[in-house]
């Protein structure tokens, strides 16, 4: 009988040790079989991205309402009852903006193409001929922006078009002073025109540059970054035509900007938190915690922000949808309002005190202090959202 029960024993089929449950406990390679139809597939993968089951009703009551009760339970080894923390900050992030785009604006996806004109300066061998050819040029530009209609990528592409159009007018007439007068006073006028010119066009950051001619070089960049830099300035070009264009392109534009830094926050502010948790590595360096604890507390505050502006957009929005019919609520909802913005720099203060266990005095004085330099990041971090933005 003994022979029969060690023979019918289920073994590992990675190192062969016996199994004693779900999980070898030698390898820990899993007794299920990955080989599975494409729905169980599907749901494993939901799982494993939202993991959306019975741990979010024992989340997200305690992220809300009681400061530092996850981390604490995480330190104390306390952690499957609850959804891991990158994974909670994560999904709070994506629908956190996500309501912020829908509450904001629309966000519809606008067709892309270019426009494309052409610019035959080359020929012109005079002051009139070269205003000709401008004047055609931008009747074509006119046309192209009229139908473009109310694509703003094809207002912006015609806007950056007569923007090119004009520096290659001037320097055309630039070229033709300069063969005029190749001498003498023709060089002060050169000086004090055509090199002008010239430095407007090749100048990156002017709102002449032509990149065509004067693409950026920086000799310690690869061709490829190089490319790719010429190619981002270009866009940022185009968009500040576009959004200081003013009317329905300036408004499109605007709504077009909006709904690609909404895309891009979320990947500036994931670069916030090791940066979040290196300055409370550097305050709380006498407390000889790991930075991956700092690091966990990073992760729970940002997703109690996350989980804290989900609920003031949808009090926001709340608040506007009774306006219409029920007047008298709006009030109550406006004071849930206010009560979550108090909460949230309080719930901070009290996480911060709950966690590293310092007086009230040390604990106010560096929470201001990490406040501070944490407000300093985050303006950075939306300096280079909007760059990224524009270069788009």
């Amino acid at each position: 009988m003994n022979e029969l029960d060690h023979v019918s024993q289920v073994r590992c089929a990675n190192c062969g040790t016996p199994m004693q449950g779900e999980f070898c406990h030698h390898c820990g390679q899993s007794i299920h079989s990955v080989l599975k139809p494409v729905h169980h597939m599907v749901e494993d993968t939901l799982d494993m991205v939202l993991h959306v089951d019975g741990r979010i009703l024992h989340t997200l009551p305690p992220l809300l309402l009681k400061p530092g009760f996850l981390t604490l339970e995480y330190f104390a080894g306390r952690r499957v009852r609850y959804i891991a923390p990158f994974r909670l900050m994560f999904v709070l992030c994506l629908l956190a903006f996500a309501v912020c785009h829908f509450a904001m604006e629309g966000g519809e996806d606008l067709p892309r193409h270019a426009v494309v004109l052409s610019t035959p300066f080359e020929h012109a061998d005079s002051p009139d001929s070269v205003q000709r050819a401008l004047d055609n040029e931008l009747v074509k530009v006119e046309a192209a922006r009229k139908a473009a209609g109310a694509n703003a990528v094809g207002i912006a592409a015609a806007a950056a078009s007569e923007a090119r159009l004009r520096t290659e007018a001037a320097n055309r007439l630039a070229e033709l002073r300069k063969e005029q007068h190749p001498a003498g006073d023709g060089k002060t006028r050169e000086a004090d025109s055509g090199d002008h010119t010239d430095a407007n066009a090749s100048n990156p950051f002017n709102s002449a540059w032509d990149s065509k001619a004067y693409p950026v070089h920086l000799r310690w960049l690869p061709a490829f970054a190089n490319r790719r830099l010429t190619q981002s300035l270009e866009h940022m070009h185009a968009n500040v035509d576009a959004l200081s264009s003013g009317g329905e392109a300036g408004a499109l534009a605007k709504e077009r900007m909006t709904a690609q830094l909404f895309a891009s926050l979320p990947q500036v502010l994931f670069l916030m938190l090791p940066l979040f948790a290196l300055l409370l590595k550097l305050f709380y360096v006498f407390k000889r915690r790991l930075y991956v604890e700092h690091m966990i507390v990073a992760l729970h505050s940002h997703a109690f922000l996350f989980l804290a502006l989900l609920l003031g957009v949808g009090l926001v929005l709340l608040e506007g949808w009774l306006a219409g019919f029920a007047g008298w609520a709006t009030r109550p909802v406006r004071l849930l309002e206010w009560a979550l913005v108090i909460w949230a720099p309080t719930y901070l203060l009290l996480m911060q005190k709950r966690i590293y266990r310092q007086g009230w005095p040390m604990t106010i004085l560096k929470y201001l202090a990490v406040g501070w330099c944490y407000v300093w990041l985050l303006v950075w971090a939306l300096v280079l959202g909007a760059v990224l933005t524009l270069s788009h």
